[in-house]
């Protein structure tokens, strides 16, 4: 990667494009740290802290994504929350809906059409979860003497303010996948997590000398976490460039005076090529109702049993919450399997164009083989994913520290890996495009 960034620097256009993606993800992080009139961030930062009564997990895994704008309560508190959303919703009715089946099929006009869409849904999300979190801030948090102590104005200033914050979020995504190096919406979530992260290892390293006093143990915290963070990132490369590579073969055909085909070539599946939305699914449907019974019915037994029996926050990991998420991210995993690979059309564009796979008969054997190697990959991938979910915080654990614990639990670290290996691509990609015209002129 550092190599690539290197060679990156040196084309004129591409570095243009890179120092226009760092210039817009300087304008996000300020919009992080700008505050809102009407909030009390000093009672709202309760519901972050792991040792308050009021700590909600669903929340804190929303303000590690949006680098510790959300508990602060910031101009871009949402992130960019309510766009994935949107994109998963509209993922999923694109294979409910065929009306919507069919505009995606329709090229470049049909996903303009559909990004459209995105961005109205993303609006009314953006909405929604403004009222939750000013839902979640309670009376405590507000102060409506700005706003001539009428609590309704104040209401209606905050759900404008934080959705005009995430269209804001999404707008600057867009223009980084534009004008920049590509993967906007990506690179803002990861600068989040990595911003969160940035800001814990300070914190843990400041606090070695609190008091006037040298204490090691934060130190230690910091160095065990720093090597177990690089051995789980390396596993997570390995697996994540893995793939099982299916040999075609094709027969040479004879179209007037010339000879085409006679060639082989691969069929790369990777393994985990659903990439971390299983992940993002599950743990989606999982803290769903942590979040409403966090939000209205904090003080029920019914919360506090479900909090013993499923919450998966600080490290407490109840067998039956681990038992519901693998079978979910199993479900979710097979799920999108199918909807990225379909064998059926794959063993019918193999055949159509005169190719086969040694030693299988082109057709529907071909189809049955290929389905037999996708579901055997996708268990392994869904086996991985399961293991990403809980390695992370069970390993974590061993600092003793509940903030280090939280930067890069579940999702996070995932997210992490795979955005920056799809950076490098991407500057790999427009790298051979500029030695391919170079060579054509």
């Amino acid at each position: 990667m550092f190599e690539t960034l290197k060679n990156a620097f040196k084309v004129k256009e591409i570095r243009k494009k890179i120092f226009i993606t760092l210039l817009i993800l300087l304008v996000y992080r300020i919009g992080c740290y700008i505050p809102v009139p009407g909030l009390s961030s000093e009672t709202f930062g309760q519901l972050f802290d792991p040792d308050s009564d009021q700590f909600n997990n669903f929340l804190a895994l929303m303000n590690g994504i949006t680098g510790g704008s959300l508990a602060q309560g910031t101009l871009f508190a949402l992130g960019i929350g309510p766009y994935i959303n949107a994109s998963i919703i509209m993922q999923l009715l694109c294979v409910g809906i065929p009306a919507l089946e069919r505009l995606s099929k329709q090229g470049e006009e049909g996903k303009k059409k559909i990004s459209q869409i995105t961005r109205f849904l993303t609006l009314v999300l953006a909405i929604i979860q403004s009222v939750g979190i000013i839902l979640a801030f309670g009376n405590s948090a507000l102060t409506p003497e700005y706003f001539w102590n009428q609590e309704w104005l104040l209401w209606v200033f905050m759900i404008v303010v934080y959705s005009a914050g995430a269209m804001l979020t999404m707008w600057l995504g867009e223009r980084i996948t534009e004008y920049g190096v590509g993967n906007g919406i990506s690179l803002l979530i990861f600068l989040g997590i990595i911003s969160t992260a940035a800001t814990t290892l300070i914190n843990t390293f400041i606090s070695a000398f609190e008091g006037g006093s040298f204490t090691f143990t934060p130190i230690l915290q910091i160095i065990i976490f720093v090597v177990l963070s690089v051995i789980i990132f390396a596993l997570i490369v390995t697996v994540d460039l893995s793939e099982r590579r299916i040999p075609v073969q094709y027969a040479k055909q004879v179209k007037g005076r010339k000879m085409y085909g006679g060639q082989s070539t691969v069929i790369p599946i990777k393994i985990s090529g659903s990439g971390v939305m299983p992940l993002i699914f599950a743990f989606a449907i999982l803290s769903l109702p942590d979040l409403i019974m966090g939000l209205f019915f904090s003080e029920s037994q019914a919360y506090a049993n479900y909090t013993e029996w499923f919450s998966g926050g600080q490290g407490n990991l109840g067998w039956l919450y681990i038992l519901i998420l693998c079978l979910l991210i199993f479900a979710f995993s097979f799920f999108y399997a199918q909807i990225q690979f379909n064998p059926e059309d794959v063993s019918k564009s193999i055949q159509q164009n005169g190719g086969f796979i040694p030693g299988i008969r082109p057709g529907r054997p071909t189809a049955d083989y290929l389905k037999k190697i996708s579901r055997r990959i996708t268990l392994f991938g869904a086996i991985f994913l399961s293991l990403v979910a809980f390695v992370p915080s069970l390993v974590f654990s061993i600092t003793g520290n509940s903030d280090l614990l939280s930067v890069f639990s579940t999702t996070g670290i995932l997210i992490v890996v795979s955005v920056a290996l799809e950076f490098d691509k991407q500057l790999q990609s427009q790298l051979m495009m500029k030695n391919y015209k170079g060579f054509l002129k």
